[in-house]
């Protein structure tokens, strides 16, 4: 039995070719990302059948697409999300969850209603009708539904793009729940990198109907030569475990083998979460210095030195003790010569500021 979403595409879209070759998980969210026409919603429609490229499209061991079969958008076992919640506004909302619960034959509903209507938050808004909701109501119902018709896969379209920063804020623990609690892969196209950070578990980054890169989240943020390096909101994100929670309200993580100190509520001793650490957070010392505001400073292998135009650079860090923990430092050419620093050394890295990515 495959464990694999195949992705293989190559043809034209009017004037513009869409040339792919992905392999991504069965398993938590896929994020495609990019800037506005590199083809990341050309590859959703493929997947979803509503575009007709050359080429292969495998879920699993069901083969949606090939050079001898098609299978038409109705047939394929697939939930879809759009930029706006499209729902029935005769229905109610129960109307409009139960209405994705009868596309699924009986023998297929593993996903349950009241489980879902608790997951996303929606039993106080059973009975309302779809313009007595918010943005980001309407979007949870949305997703509801798409989830109750059963689907192999959920395809998602910027379903954040739509809201203010407040509704988006409130929408997207509900994302983590999804991600936490289900089991269904998750194909995602956005354009917002702090949704990628939170969210994804694996990157698929695009320009022009190509593929950059593609791999599990960190392994891309913080490859040699990223093409995300040079962004002035880079991060790095890192799987981390609990290790305590301190009587100051700190509590201790565990990343590869170095501990980290974060101000964080809710976290328990042995939840596992992550931790977003952006570039511009990071410092560099050659001593270790006991007397700073400084929450957390790691010894740190230097991997590589990459310049930003003529007065900055990218450090590429390994803070790991354990098992690789690539981050990224931002600093000036002149904080780069003044320490003379070269690929190899050991360090101290300085992070100003570690925040929690994810729950979970």
């Amino acid at each position: 039995m495959s464990d694999s979403i195949e992705i293989s595409l190559d043809g034209q879209l009017g004037a513009f070719r869409l040339a792919v070759d992905l392999t991504l998980p069965m398993h938590g969210i896929s994020a495609l990302f990019g800037p506005s026409g590199c083809g990341k919603t050309s590859i959703l429609r493929s997947v979803a059948g509503l575009n007709r490229i050359p080429g292969r499209i495998a879920v699993g061991d069901q083969v949606w697409q090939d050079e001898t079969e098609f299978v038409p958008t109705h047939k394929r076992a697939l939930g879809y999300v759009l930029q706006e919640a499209s729902l029935f506004s005769h229905l109610s909302v129960r109307q409009n969850l139960t209405y994705g619960e009868k596309r699924a034959r009986i023998a297929e509903r593993h996903i349950r209603f009241d489980d879902i209507v608790s997951l996303l938050g929606i039993g106080h808004l059973i009975d309302r009708a779809p313009h007595n909701l918010s943005g980001g109501e309407r979007q949870r119902v949305s997703i509801g539904r798409a989830l109750l018709s059963q689907p192999q896969l959920l395809l998602m379209d910027e379903p954040l793009s739509a809201l203010d920063r407040i509704a988006k804020d409130e929408l997207l623990p509900y994302f983590e729940a999804l991600h936490a609690n289900l089991q269904i892969p998750i194909l995602l196209v956005t354009h917002d990198i702090t949704e990628v950070e939170r969210l994804a578990d694996h990157l698929v980054l695009l320009r022009e109907g190509r593929v950059l890169a593609s791999g599990p989240l960190n392994d891309v943020l913080a490859a040699p030569h990223s093409p995300l390096a040079a962004r002035r909101d880079f991060a790095a994100v890192l799987p981390a475990t609990v290790l305590r929670n301190d009587a100051d309200g700190i509590s201790v993580l565990d990343v590869a083998g170095s501990e980290f100190l974060l101000l964080a509520e809710g976290l328990q001793p042995g939840d596992a979460v992550r931790i977003r650490i952006a570039a511009s957070d990071v410092s560099i010392a050659r001593n270790r210095h006991d007397q700073s505001s400084i929450l957390n400073a790691v010894s740190a292998r230097v991997v590589t030195i990459e310049p930003l135009g003529d007065a900055e650079a990218s450090i590429r860090l390994d803070i790991g003790a354990t098992a690789p923990a690539p981050i990224r430092a931002r600093i000036t050419r002149r904080s780069l010569e003044a320490l003379g620093l070269s690929e190899g050394e050991t360090v101290i890295a300085q992070i100003k500021g570690v925040s929690l990515a994810a729950n979970r």
